[in-house]
C-alpha cells in the first residue's frame, strides 16, 4: 500500500529543475543533463502535476523563470539533493573527502584569503571543486538565503540570526595616506581628528561602509568625502594620487598602488578602532556536509597563522 506522506516526485525531477533553474532554458538544462530537450520539458511539467503547483514560466525564445513558489521549491530541492549526496557519501565507508562545494566571499576580503585556502584545501583533497563568487554582504545575504552557497566568508558585521558562525580572526581598520602626507612623516599612530577637515576617499561597500562612519563619528566628525567606490583597489589609487585618505581594514604585503604610487600606512591611535572578526558562515537550519565541514575545519587551522590575523585565534561558534 502507498504512503500518502511519500512523496510523489524523484531526485531525477528535482536534479532537472535545478538545472533549469540554474542555466535558464530547456535547452541549456538538456545539454548539462546529457537529456534531450522534450525530456527535460516534461520532467518539469510532471514535477509541477506532481505538486499540484506551477513552479516555472516558459516563453519561447526568453527562457524560463522560476514563479515565487518555483523559487522556494528550488531552494528545497538544492537542500534534498545535497542530503541525497552526503547520504551516499556517508553509505560509502567514509572515504576521501570529495565532491562541489559553493563558497562565497566578500570582495576585499578575497584576494588575501580565498587562494590560499581553496587551492590548499583542494590540493589536499583532489576530489574537491570549489566555485566561488566574490559579493557585498548583501549579496552573500540573498545568496545564501536562495540556497546558492554552502559557505561564505564575511566580516561579522549585520550577520543575520539565521546564520551559523565560526570565527577565523580578526582585522582592525588603519588609515591609509598618501606617502607624502604630513601625517606620515612619522611611523608614529595618528589620531583620527586630525584629519577631519581633509577629503576622504570612501570604501562605500556594505558593510565596511557603516563601521567607518562609526569610527569618525567616535572622533567627532563627520568626513569630507571627495570620492566613493565599492572596489578597495581603486581606493588605494586614489589615496596613491593623492586626493584624500582612507580607512581599510585590509593591508597587502606592498603599501604600492597599481600605479607604482606609494603609500603610508598608519595605526589610528584616538579613537582606538574595534577589530572586525572575519568569520565563516552557513545557514543554521542546514547540517553541513562533508565537504563543508571539512573545509571550515581548514579555515579555522590555516586562520591561526595567516599574515592577515589581528590576533590568535580563540574559534568561536553560535
Amino acid at each position: 500500500m502507498e504512503n500518502p506522506a511519500s512523496p510523489r516526485f524523484t531526485l531525477h525531477h528535482l536534479e532537472v529543475l535545478v538545472a533549469v533553474a540554474e542555466t535558464g532554458t530547456i535547452s541549456a538544462a538538456a545539454e548539462r543533463l546529457h537529456m534531450s530537450a522534450s525530456a527535460v520539458s516534461s520532467a518539469v511539467t510532471e514535477l509541477e502535476s506532481r505538486l499540484g503547483t506551477t513552479l516555472t514560466v516558459r516563453r519561447r525564445a526568453k527562457g524560463v523563470r522560476l514563479t515565487a513558489t518555483g523559487a522556494a521549491v528550488l531552494v528545497q530541492a538544492r537542500l534534498i539533493l545535497h542530503h541525497a549526496s552526503e547520504l551516499q557519501l556517508g553509505t560509502a565507508g567514509g572515504g576521501p573527502v570529495a565532491g562541489p562545494l559553493r563558497l562565497g566571499c566578500y570582495p576585499s576580503l578575497a584576494p588575501t584569503v580565498l587562494p590560499s585556502l581553496v587551492t590548499e584545501f583542494v590540493a589536499a583533497n583532489p576530489g574537491v571543486s570549489i566555485d566561488f563568487r566574490e559579493g557585498d554582504q548583501d549579496a552573500l545575504h540573498r545568496w545564501m538565503a536562495g540556497g546558492d552557497l554552502d559557505l561564505a566568508i564575511a566580516y561579522d558585521l549585520e550577520i543575520p540570526a539565521q546564520w551559523q558562525v565560526t570565527r577565523l580572526g580578526c582585522r582592525t581598520q588603519q588609515l591609509v595616506l598618501p606617502a607624502d602626507h604630513r601625517l606620515a612623516r612619522t611611523d608614529g599612530p595618528v589620531a583620527l581628528a586630525d584629519l577631519a577637515e581633509q577629503p576622504m576617499v570612501l570604501l562605500d561597500s556594505p558593510p565596511s561602509v557603516h563601521g567607518i562612519f562609526a569610527v569618525c563619528a567616535r572622533a567627532g566628525f563627520t568626513p569630507r568625502i571627495a570620492y566613493r567606490t565599492p572596489s578597495y583597489e581603486t581606493a588605494r589609487s586614489l589615496v596613491g594620487r593623492g586626493v584624500g585618505w582612507s580607512l581599510l581594514l585590509q593591508r597587502p604585503p606592498e603599501d604600492v598602488t597599481y600605479e607604482g604610487f606609494r603609500l603610508a600606512v598608519r595605526t589610528i591611535i584616538e579613537p582606538v578602532p574595534d577589530p572586525v572578526d572575519v568569520v565563516i558562515v552557513h545557514l543554521a537550519q542546514n547540517p553541513l556536509g562533508r565537504v563543508a565541514s571539512a573545509f571550515v575545519e581548514h579555515a579555522v587551522e590555516a586562520a591561526a597563522s595567516a599574515p592577515w590575523n589581528c590576533d590568535p585565534v580563540v574559534n568561536m561558534a553560535r
